[in-house]
C-alpha cells in the first residue's frame, strides 16, 4: 500500500474492500453491474461524510449496513418512479407532463423523498397524512389506529427534524 492509503483510512477501506462490496451489491440486485456500480460509490460517499472512519474495526459489517440503507433508498425512489410512471400511463396524452416538466417533478419527489428519509415510517405517515391529504389530527388517530397525543407527538418529531435540516 502507498503512504496515501496509510495516512487515509478511507482510500485503505476503498482500496480493500470496493471489489467486495461491488459483488455484494452486484447480488442484491441480480447481476446488474452498472447500478452496483453506482450503489457502491454512493456507499463510499457515505463512508467519507460519515465520522471517526479510522475507528472502524469491522470495515465489511459497516459497509454492508451503509449498503444496505443505499440498497433501500435505491428501492425506495425506484417504486416512487414507478407509481409516478404508472400514473403518467393512465392519464390521457394531451394531459402527460412534457419531458421537462417530467424532470421537474422527478427532481421534487427526490427532493422531498430525501428530506422524509430521515423520518421513522409512522412519522413519516402522520407527517404525510397531515400536509399531504389535510387529515386532522383525530382523523389520522383512527386511521392509523393511535391517541391522537401519539399523532401530535409523532407531528412534533416531524417538525423538529425538518426545522434541524435547516440548520
Amino acid at each position: 500500500m502507498s503512504s496515501l492509503s496509510a495516512a487515509d483510512p478511507v482510500h485503505s477501506m476503498y482500496v480493500d474492500h470496493h471489489a467486495w462490496l461491488h459483488g455484494w451489491l452486484l447480488r442484491k440486485l441480480g447481476n446488474n453491474s452498472h447500478q452496483a456500480a453506482d450503489l457502491a460509490q454512493d456507499t463510499f460517499v457515505r463512508v467519507i461524510a460519515g465520522q471517526q472512519t479510522e475507528s472502524i474495526r469491522e470495515p465489511r459489517a459497516y459497509l454492508t449496513t451503509l449498503a444496505q440503507r443505499v440498497l433501500y433508498n435505491f428501492w425506495r425512489r425506484r417504486e416512487l418512479e414507478h407509481a409516478w410512471l404508472d400514473a403518467l400511463a393512465t392519464m390521457p396524452e394531451e394531459l402527460a407532463p412534457s419531458p421537462e416538466d417530467y424532470a421537474l417533478v422527478r427532481e421534487a419527489i427526490e427532493s422531498i423523498d430525501l428530506v422524509l428519509e430521515g423520518m421513522s415510517a409512522k412519522v413519516r405517515q402522520v407527517f404525510l397524512l397531515r400536509r399531504l391529504d389535510g387529515l386532522k389530527y383525530t382523523e389520522i388517530a383512527v386511521e392509523m389506529k393511535v391517541s391522537v397525543a401519539t399523532v401530535e407527538r409523532y407531528m412534533k418529531q416531524a417538525l423538529v427534524h425538518l426545522m434541524q435540516l435547516g440548520d
